[in-house]
């Protein structure tokens, strides 16, 4: 797989883009983290409300499926192994971003993996959020090759692997967890019922 190219035209027109569009590519790559992570805990405090403890299951299992994705993108990247393409690429644009040291490979991105894996379990757990966190996810990726440090073929990679990640670990244990969230409910501790929210204790 080859986006040299492509990688080329992109690192080009970002060199020549004014600078206040630079800057924000810069501070988008890290940024789309940040709010990714507000509203991980906003879809959990608006399930702790919410009678079903599929909710509340949803809410929580968001944040990890995330995290396990990122864990399966980091494997595979120590696997593949392949070079930076602000290394690598011949006669391309300078990066943006520094470029990052020999051994922190390119393929898939991490950025990317984390950025689809978040916007399908947010999706997941509120279906009217793909409105906001597919644009948000797109962007990060792209914003990646943008700056210089990924080719696009590891930002698509990690983009649709990390959302194919996360849609399976929070498909398989939603049950799980939401036996756990209901079970939790019940018990009438005051700490488990915060997290979870009172559900149906509230009701009896």
């Amino acid at each position: 797989m080859d986006t040299s190219d492509l990688y080329r035209d992109i690192t080009d027109s970002a060199r020549s883009a004014p600078g206040w569009v630079q800057t924000a590519f810069e501070v988008w790559t890290e940024l789309g983290l940040l709010i990714f992570g507000f509203l991980f805990i906003a879809v959990w405090w608006r399930a702790r409300g919410q009678r079903s403890p599929r909710a509340v299951s949803l809410a929580v299992l968001a944040p990890l499926a995330t995290a396990f994705a990122y864990v399966v993108s980091e494997t595979v990247k120590v696997l593949v192994q392949e070079e930076r393409p602000c290394r690598a690429v011949a006669n391309a644009a300078a990066s943006l971003s520094v470029c990052p040291e020999p051994g922190d490979w390119s393929f898939p991105s991490n950025h990317s993996a984390i950025a689809g894996a978040a916007a399908v379990a947010l999706a997941l757990a509120l279906r009217r959020l793909v409105l906001l966190t597919l644009p948000i996810a797109v962007l990060m990726a792209y914003s990646r090759v943008f700056v210089g440090v990924h080719y696009p073929h590891d930002v698509a990679v990690g983009l649709v692997g990390g959302g194919i990640v996360a849609a399976l670990f929070v498909l398989a244990l939603t049950g799980p967890v939401g036996r756990i969230a209901a079970s939790m409910r019940a018990s009438g501790n005051a700490t488990a019922m915060w997290f979870t929210g009172p559900g149906s204790a509230r009701r009896t």
